[in-house]
């Protein structure tokens, strides 16, 4: 099973096991347009929920509540809705939301499941987790209705963390198939998986598209100790890495403009922020964590392209 960071919430500790093969954030693949709010999850006094801020900090606002594990969040292209996954109903599913945190509805009732993305048109939803009796990850494929799930990977070892690309023709996933967590990309219908990183280190959560589907952005590096953040052609050439320092770094998501990039930077002692950089690694500053105290989880980030719209559901 692949180093994962979802944890329970301090009133859910019975679901500690699940939650140990099954973890959190997500945002996956942007899609061109104007950067909207950017969408993590959060330790709070009564769980894990789903927060909201604008790219510069200000507006931070709680989308859900409850006694649960909200993480996982996904834009929509049109930044209408936000899909996500949580333990509300009793094990990690896959639930959407509108924007604002209304309209709640689960989508999928499997073992576990993570990471979803929609598809750059709206109409399916791709995400990793596991069927009643299966042993290890796989990436599945279903309508953004929930209905009509297909499994896309099958085989040996463990495929998470899909990400679709802007044309919606490929999904960049991780697979420890191999041995060692790698990053591949596949066809839309699950065909033709090739590897594109070769390092024998591990690539953990989670890779994601530029805007403009020519570069993918992953974490490489040893999970929880020295991970950072890396980008790539998204044909896996000119792999190269643009964050430093002692912390561990992961989960990167692009804006929607493609010049900026957030990702969560683990300090360790709990401080484990969102972090907002540019495209080539410069301007490092947290998001919105004044006190330096917030346990964050992967982002989301919306796009306000296409029709515009403001995420009102």
């Amino acid at each position: 099973m692949m180093y994962r960071r979802l944890t329970a919430t301090a009133s859910a500790c019975a679901l500690a096991a699940t939650l140990a093969t099954a973890h959190a954030a997500p945002a996956q693949a942007t899609y061109p347009g104007d950067p909207g709010r950017i969408a993590f999850g959060m330790t709070d006094t009564t769980g894990r929920h789903i927060y909201a801020a604008r790219p510069d900090g200000s507006g931070l606002s709680q989308l859900t509540s409850g006694p649960y594990a909200d993480l996982c969040p996904a834009y929509s292209a049109s930044g209408r809705r936000i899909v996500f996954c949580s333990n509300r109903s009793g094990a990690f599913e896959i639930w959407s939301m509108s924007a604002n945190g209304r309209d709640l509805r689960q989508l999928t009732s499997v073992a576990s499941a993570s990471f979803p993305d929609f598809s750059p048109d709206g109409s399916h939803i791709v995400f990793d987790g596991q069927l009643p009796g299966d042993s290890s990850d796989a990436v599945f494929v279903m309508n953004s209705d929930g209905s009509g799930l297909h499994r896309l990977t099958s085989g040996s070892g463990n495929n998470d963390y899909p990400a679709w690309s802007p044309d919606g023709r490929r999904i960049a996933f991780i697979s420890d198939r191999t041995g060692v967590e790698q990053v591949f990309v596949m066809r839309a219908d699950g065909a033709h998986a090739t590897q594109l990183t070769f390092a024998p280190i591990a690539h953990d959560e989670s890779p994601d598209w530029r805007p403009d589907g020519r570069q993918i952005a992953y974490a490489q590096g040893n999970p929880g100790v020295d991970e950072k953040i890396w980008v790539m052609n998204s044909d896996g050439s000119h792999p190269h890495q643009i964050t430093f320092g002692t912390a561990d770094d992961f989960g990167p998501v692009w804006s929607p403009d493609g010049r900026h990039l957030a990702f969560l930077r683990d300090f360790g002692n709990g401080d484990r922020p969102v972090m907002i950089t540019t495209a080539r690694g410069a301007d490092v500053h947290r998001l919105a964590d004044p006190n330096h105290t917030a346990h964050q989880f992967v982002p989301a980030w919306q796009p306000l392209g296409g029709d515009g719209a403001q995420g009102d559901g």
